[in-house]
C-alpha cells in the first residue's frame, strides 16, 4: 500500500490500510487514519492530524509554514483534517500561527484543485470549496457552505453556514448565515435552493426570510434592525442568524447594498 519511492518519517503513524503513492514526502510526526489515499507528490509536514477516509489530492501541500512574516519556524502547531474530506491536487493548507495553534477542517468537505487554507483557518463540514479560492489567516467557514472559484477572503473574518458564493468574489467583512454573496462584500439575498436542498423545511426558511427582510429591507440600519428583531421570539435557524449578525468580528458585516468599494 506504500509506494516504495514515499519517504516517511520513523515518527508518523500510518494505520495499514493506508494508500501512499509514488513521491509522497511525510515529514514529520503525521498520524493518518484507516482508509485514508495519499496520491503522488503530495506532501504531509510537521504535526497533521487526517481523518479516516480522506484523500489527499496529487501535489497538495498540508502542515507548511504560514505565510506571515512574523512565524518563527520552531512553533510547536499544526493541521487538523477530520473524517471523509476530499482535497484535490496543489491544494496548500498550512499549520497553525502560534505555539499549539492548529488550523481545522472538519468532516465530509470537497476542497477543489490549487485552493488555499492559510494558518489558523477553521473549516466546518460539507463545504464545497471550488478551484483556486483563497482564505487566508483566521478566517471560520460554518457548514454546508458553497465558496465559488477564484473567490478571496480577507483574514479575521466569518463565513457563516448555508451559504452560496461567487467565484471570484472579495470579502473582506462576515458572510452571515444562509446568504448569496457576490462582488466586493456584497450580499445578493438569501441562499433559497441550497436551503431547500440541506432539508430545511418551509417554515424555517419562511422565518429565515422574515428575519433577512427586517435586517436587511426594512429601512433600518443593522442596529436598529438588531433591536427590533429582538422583540420578536425566534426559532432555531432564525435566531441563528440573528445572533450572527448581532456580533460582527472587527471588519463588520456584508451588505445588501453596493459599498463604495463596490463602485
Amino acid at each position: 500500500m506504500i509506494h516504495p519511492t514515499a519517504l516517511i518519517h520513523p515518527s508518523a503513524q500510518l494505520d495499514p490500510s493506508v494508500e501512499v503513492g509514488p513521491y509522497v514526502i511525510i515529514d514529520g510526526p503525521a498520524q493518518i487514519a484507516k482508509g485514508c489515499r495519499i496520491e503522488a507528490h503530495a506532501q504531509i509536514v510537521g504535526h497533521v492530524v487526517i481523518g479516516q477516509g480522506t484523500v489527499i489530492g496529487r501535489a497538495a501541500v498540508i502542515g507548511g509554514d504560514p505565510q506571515d512574516l512574523g512565524f518563527k519556524p520552531e512553533t510547536e502547531s499544526g493541521v487538523v483534517l477530520g473524517a471523509g474530506n476530499v482535497i484535490r491536487e496543489h491544494v496548500t493548507i498550512h499549520r497553525g500561527s502560534k505555539p499549539g495553534a492548529m488550523t481545522r477542517v472538519g468532516d465530509g468537505n470537497f476542497i477543489m484543485a490549487s485552493a488555499h487554507l492559510a494558518h489558523d483557518v477553521v473549516l466546518g463540514d460539507k463545504n464545497i470549496l471550488a478551484n483556486a479560492c483563497l482564505i487566508a489567516g483566521h478566517v471560520t467557514v460554518g457548514n454546508g457552505t458553497f465558496i465559488g472559484g477564484g473567490a478571496v477572503f480577507h483574514q479575521f473574518i466569518r463565513v457563516g453556514d448555508s451559504c452560496v458564493i461567487q467565484g471570484n468574489g472579495g470579502f473582506g467583512k462576515d458572510i452571515p448565515h444562509y446568504c448569496a454573496a457576490h462582488r466586493i462584500n456584497r450580499l445578493m439575498g438569501l441562499n433559497i435552493i441550497g436551503l431547500r436542498r440541506q432539508g430545511f423545511d418551509s417554515a424555517q426558511r419562511a422565518e429565515i426570510k422574515a428575519m433577512f427582510q427586517l435586517l436587511y429591507q426594512s429601512g433600518k440600519n443593522l442596529s436598529q434592525a438588531v433591536a427590533a428583531a429582538r422583540e420578536r421570539e425566534w426559532s432555531g435557524p432564525a435566531a441563528r442568524l440573528l445572533e450572527f449578525v448581532s456580533t460582527p468580528s472587527k471588519r463588520g458585516i456584508c451588505s445588501l447594498r453596493a459599498e463604495a468599494d463596490d463602485e
